[in-house]
């Protein structure tokens, strides 16, 4: 059995990620153990990022064959020069201030200028060299008032105009359909079949 280890201590993610990828005969999905040296965010790009936790965390994972997944996601909005972006994660202190922040910004934003793209890197690691990664992204625009109680982040003022629904009001599998994260899931998923 291989094992894909995933680079994160946000709990969501890794539910996330485990749902999308579901069992993929001959691979366990396994978190992070606890204890292992956090490194900080310093690439200007989501996939920069993403190469950069899983080359660190792959020097930790304890057994050479194993892979690493380090994965970097982020809203980029029109209105805000790009903002978020890489800083999506430390926009605020936490999910809702984020959300508060950027409702607060977008404020006198007219619906014709709130189109955002959601961004996903996902990137591959065994002993700090980089084996697979892709990148995938989903455009929509900045709801004025968040909606749904599904997902995690910005899910709930992420509107998809052709759903006319906020990512946190789609459930689990309609979110790794549409979203970016899970479109890049769904390319791993036939990566890691494949390998």
């Amino acid at each position: 059995m291989k094992r894909l280890i995933i680079a994160t201590t946000n709990a969501g993610k890794v539910i996330e990620i485990r749902s999308a990828l579901g069992n993929v005969p001959g691979w366990s999905l396994d978190p992070l153990k606890p204890g292992i040296p956090t490194i900080e965010e310093t690439e200007d790009t989501f996939l920069g990022n993403a190469i950069q936790k899983a080359k660190h965390y792959s020097k930790y994972t304890g057994f050479n064959d194993d892979w690493t997944l380090g994965d970097d996601s982020g809203l980029c909005v029109a209105a805000l020069a790009g903002r978020p972006g890489v800083h999506s994660a430390r926009y605020a202190a936490n999910p809702a201030a984020r959300i508060q922040r950027l409702l607060g910004e977008m404020e006198s934003v007219p619906d014709s200028r709130r189109d955002a793209v959601f961004y996903c890197a996902l990137a591959i690691a065994q002993r700090g060299k980089i084996v697979w990664t892709v990148q995938c992204r989903v455009t929509g625009f900045i709801a004025h008032s968040p909606s749904g109680t599904e997902g995690f982040g910005y899910d709930p003022v992420f509107l998809l105009p052709e759903r006319k629904q906020t990512m946190a009001e789609l459930n689990t599998e309609e979110k790794n359909r549409l979203s970016a994260r899970g479109k890049a899931l769904g390319k791993l998923r036939k990566f890691l079949m494949a390998g």
